[in-house]
């Protein structure tokens, strides 16, 4: 009976770490060893998401093509970006593929794709303090007030995709 009770106290304390719909996400930083901006090289900072509609991708790199379908949606909406963003950090540290050859895409990605930024996670940080999915394919949506309107880890059913573009054009 003390296991079953100490198993769940430590269930219920990760879950309340979790970022929660409704919630702002902590504040983390992705620099130097931990991580940064793609092109540039620069710190990224999640105090960055805000006063716009943020669409967040965090995967792994092994996982790149699960949401291909959502993206392409995405991009055919032509969000006015100055009240859209998009933001794709890449879970360096949850693949085998070595660090040297994925920058080298990310910098051909970041330049194919300008409007989105493109951020490396060398160490899995979100997963850490945001208690983001390790080993996936990850969406998640910011409301122009920093808030989680939606997640969705592994791959989205025509639904996910619906209630998130509803999400997104609710909140634009």
């Amino acid at each position: 009976m003390k296991i079953k009770i100490a198993a769940l106290s430590i269930f219920l304390s990760l879950n309340l770490m979790a970022l929660s719909i409704g919630e702002v996400p902590k504040n983390v930083t992705l620099e130097n060893e931990n991580g940064g901006l793609v092109v540039g090289e620069g710190a990224w900072n999640a105090s960055s998401i805000k006063d716009k509609v943020y669409v967040l991708f965090y995967v792994d790199p092994d996982e790149k093509d699960t949401n291909a379908h959502f993206t392409k949606i995405l991009k055919e909406k032509k969000y006015d970006r100055a009240n859209y963003g998009s933001i794709a950090i890449i879970n360096l540290a949850a693949t085998w593929k070595p660090n040297i050859v994925l920058e080298a895409i990310l910098k051909s990605k970041q330049e194919e794709f300008p409007d989105t930024l493109y951020v490396k996670d060398k160490t899995k940080q979100l997963v850490k303090e945001w208690q983001i999915t390790d080993d996936a394919s990850n969406v998640l949506i910011f409301a122009k007030d920093k808030t989680l309107r939606f997640t969705k880890s592994g791959k989205m059913s025509d639904e996910d995709i619906q209630n998130a573009i509803k999400i997104i054009e609710e909140n634009l």
